[in-house]
């Protein structure tokens, strides 16, 4: 559901490019807005939630798609904890929709889906691995990297209820804006696949916006 925003970049009290490649961390409070945008069209942004004052409560892919009774997410939808409490809303989207099932490249699968010399080539989970051994403080470990949402990221179920990695259906300048429902840590990996066709095999930046 294609949802306009009603905010101005110029009042946003935080704005940031992140790099293809790049990971991104922040903490936004309670009634915040957080918009990532698309810079240059069909990136991948890879993206964790958790609560900021428990970080054992997380975003969780099995409790959003249960609640909205639908596997993709876009305006409207509301992200849910692995508690099962509202975390976020997506409050505006001008991609259409998001993926909740395809999960993040990983050394691992970038051997299975692609090819096996693959392994050495810079994946999300790398980024995110690197994001919290850089920032102790959290708490957070690798055994806290589970679900997480594709924003921009085209993965269609196949009438056969498979999986398919397909070309991307954002462009240049589309974005989604999440309103905080609680204090809650963003966690991004700016995506560096090179071998997936949802990004046209070239890895662009992204830019993050955030709002009182």
């Amino acid at each position: 559901m294609i949802v306009e925003s009603q905010l101005a970049p110029e009042n946003a009290i935080m704005r940031d490019t992140v790099d293809a490649g790049d990971y991104y961390l922040k903490t936004i409070k309670k009634g915040q807005t957080v918009r990532i945008l698309d810079l240059e069209g069909n990136q991948a942004a890879d993206t964790l939630f958790y609560n900021a004052n428990d970080v054992s409560e997380r975003y969780s892919a099995i409790d959003t798609v249960r609640e909205q009774g639908n596997v993709y997410l876009t305006a409207g939808s509301v992200l849910m904890t692995n508690d099962c409490n509202p975390m976020l809303t997506i409050v505006a989207d001008t991609c259409g929709r998001h993926d909740t099932l395809g999960g993040a490249c990983a050394t691992e699968s970038n051997t299975v889906r692609y090819a096996l010399e693959k392994k050495c080539m810079h994946a999300c989970r790398d980024s995110w691995l690197l994001a919290v051994a850089e920032n102790e403080q959290l708490g957070l470990n690798k055994a806290d990297i589970t679900h997480n949402i594709n924003f921009f990221m085209n993965v269609p179920i196949t009438a056969d209820g498979k999986l398919s990695f397909a070309d991307g259906i954002s462009g240049a300048g589309k974005y989604v804006e999440l309103t905080a429902l609680m204090d809650t840590i963003i966690l991004i990996s700016n995506c560096p696949q090179l071998n997936n066709p949802c990004n046209a095999y070239n890895p662009t930046p992204i830019e993050v916006l955030i709002w009182n």
